[in-house]
């Protein structure tokens, strides 16, 4: 066997990084080609690409899609389940109302959270759905008088006569109205 004949053969090598060998020390030797300088910095630069999407993206996904507080971003949409879930509702409102900061009512939307369409700069969406009923206990079975006025207060004349005259706040019933009807038919901004 020539010493030909022992080397492999270069042109089958599958892999790109590895050469054939040649002097009289090259018996079946594969040796790796050095990577030049610049091959290794497009590899960095590569990586670091990657890591800075990364982080990039990691940042976004955190945030909202909208720099404005809503009902889906604060996850507030299915009511107060007690008083002191109430008086989260009333602290919410008041925060935007003093920031003047754009709240938008974008999702289901119960009972104490129809009170966020008395923030000063609400908007609704839509495709919102907004459900009315009176106030009150809803695990005790006890209307509230003075919670059924608190969330009627919350919205305007037009809304406050529908639900009125419609009966939908003297029940636990759930009445709800769609985000497009409360804008155009009870004049609430739409959201954009």
């Amino acid at each position: 066997m020539t010493s030909a004949s022992r080397q492999p053969n270069c042109a089958l090598l599958r892999n790109p990084v590895l050469a054939c060998a040649s002097g009289p020390k090259a018996t079946n030797k594969i040796q790796p080609i050095q990577e030049s300088v610049l091959h290794r910095w497009q590899r960095w630069v590569r990586a670091l690409g990657a890591l800075a999407f990364f982080l990039a993206f990691c940042g976004f996904a955190g945030q909202s899609a909208y720099a404005d507080g809503s009902v889906s971003s604060l996850g507030m949409g299915m009511g107060a389940r007690d008083q002191a879930a109430f008086g989260r509702f009333l602290a919410v409102i008041q925060q935007y109302n003093a920031s003047g900061e754009r709240f938008r009512i974008d999702s289901h939307c119960q009972s104490a959270c129809t009170m966020f369409l008395s923030i000063r700069n609400v908007c609704v969406t839509p495709a919102a759905t907004l459900l009315f009923h009176a106030g009150g206990s809803m695990q005790k079975g006890i209307i509230s008088a003075s919670s059924t006025q608190q969330m009627l207060g919350s919205y305007n004349a037009a809304l406050q006569q529908y639900v009125t005259a419609n009966h939908f706040m003297d029940t636990f019933a759930f009445h709800p109205i769609p985000g497009s009807q409360i804008i155009k038919r009870f004049g609430y901004p739409a959201c954009r």
